[in-house]
């Protein structure tokens, strides 16, 4: 059985993409934060990359699920396995691209953080659709 949350109105589209840009941004925070860190320990590069994204996507999950899509239908366990779909598919296009980037791009002082914001880029939009339309719907 499906419950809907019923201790908040539902939210529109703007209201939605306000809170999700800033649970995004603070997430965003958790994964740079954390790449950069891992980079200066010494963490080879795309494993920093893949455990920053795997803290922040984590971080992404909970804020969202309580404060971007709370009208959300509540399904448990259905929910969580879209959400960490969805995130596996963002993973693979969000690391693959922060290579592609560093493969294409001229080698710069901001070359690595260029590639990051990019990869950041593709994901979000990625992310905000389908989280929306399927694993946070009404």
């Amino acid at each position: 059985m499906t419950d809907v949350r019923t201790d908040s109105k539902p939210t529109g589209l703007l209201h939605q993409l306000t809170r999700f840009v800033l649970v995004g941004g603070f997430c965003a925070l958790v994964d740079s934060g954390l790449y950069w860190l891992l980079l200066q320990a010494g963490t080879w590069l795309h494993l920093a990359k893949a455990l920053s994204f795997i803290a922040g996507t984590t971080t992404a999950y909970f804020l969202n699920r309580r404060f971007t899509f709370a009208d959300a239908a509540d399904r448990g366990a259905a929910q969580a396995g879209g959400f960490a779909v969805l995130y596996t598919v963002t993973f693979f296009v969000n690391v693959g691209t922060n290579a592609l980037m560093l493969a294409l791009l001229p080698t710069f002082r901001w070359e690595v953080a260029l590639s990051w914001v990019i990869a950041q880029a593709v994901g979000t939009g990625i992310n905000f659709v389908l989280l929306r339309t399927v694993v946070f719907r009404r």
